[in-house]
């Protein structure tokens, strides 16, 4: 059974660091990424990390704030988030996509940032 299960979210202040983990197993994945909904919006995609860990992407609104990175040993990605704004406030959800997949194909459950001022 594959399984992507999140943690780490909180309530913080704005300023503030905070460190999502992400367990994943079932499966060898390939490129693992973090993506965010915030009510009434769309989820957008936040990170992504390749399977060796050697290209990361980021949207520019975190780029330079956060930070992906993965333990193939441990099946675990983490996103490293500082500087965290009002605007950061979502459910974050942990993705992955097969080897050599094009689309991400699992999801986990998410978890609730929030950052207040």
């Amino acid at each position: 059974q594959v399984q992507l299960v999140e943690s780490g979210g909180g309530l913080v202040q704005t300023g503030d660091s905070l460190s999502l983990s992400c367990a994943a197993s079932g499966r060898t994945f390939g490129t693992m990424g973090w993506f965010r909904q915030a009510p009434g919006m769309e989820r957008e995609f936040v990170a992504s990390i390749s399977r060796s860990g050697g290209t990361t992407g980021y949207a520019d609104s975190v780029k330079g704030r956060f930070t992906i990175s993965r333990d193939n040993a441990k099946n675990t990605v983490y996103l490293q988030m500082t500087s965290l704004k009002r605007e950061d406030t979502a459910v974050y959800y942990c993705a992955a996509k097969l080897v050599g997949g094009i689309t991400y194909w699992d999801w986990g459950q998410g978890t609730q940032v929030t950052v207040s001022s």
